[in-house]
């Protein structure tokens, strides 16, 4: 199962529309955001991905109402931090500010993803990896990146644009 990772978006209405394109064409079969949206209409951007969405709200995530309703609408699964997934036989936990990862850092959980930094991050602990495919909201063309990691081999992929 392959499965894209986006982070701090921050409403970035353009560089999210190339994202929903570069999951698509990437085949994943779900999406993870970590959090910082910001605001409703960065998630109906989203809503054009041909995969589920999920993921976690974020420190800049303040109009909580309209991006619940608009999750509601698109029938995506938004929760607080951390959110615990077993897909594909792999246990996975998100979470916004990698601090918040402490708390997992002898469990079960095989990946482990964050955003806040918008610092790409690739480390394994043990039998764990934490993820972070970095800044996705810039201005820079060729300087943004979304990951795709594959729950089989636990090969990530960097999508820069």
């Amino acid at each position: 199962m392959r499965v894209g990772v986006v982070c701090d978006t921050h409403n970035n209405l353009k560089n999210v529309k190339r994202i929903v394109e570069l999951f698509n064409d990437a085949h994943v079969e779900r999406v993870i955001h970590t959090g910082d949206i910001t605001q409703a209409k960065t998630l109906d951007a989203l809503s054009g991905l041909d995969a589920p969405l999920f993921g976690v709200y974020g420190n800049n995530d303040l109009e909580r109402d309209a991006l619940e309703a608009a999750v509601h609408r698109h029938g995506f699964h938004f929760v607080d931090p951390p959110l615990e997934l077993d897909w594909h036989g792999r246990q996975l936990v998100v979470v916004h500010d990698p601090l918040e990862l402490d708390a997992f850092a002898r469990e079960h959980h095989e990946l482990l993803l964050h955003g806040h930094t918008h610092l790409y991050r690739h480390e394994r602990i043990g039998h764990q990896i934490i993820y972070n495919p970095g800044e996705c909201a810039g201005i820079m063309p060729g300087l943004n990146a979304v990951g795709v990691v594959d729950l089989e081999t636990l090969e990530t992929e960097l999508l820069k644009f």
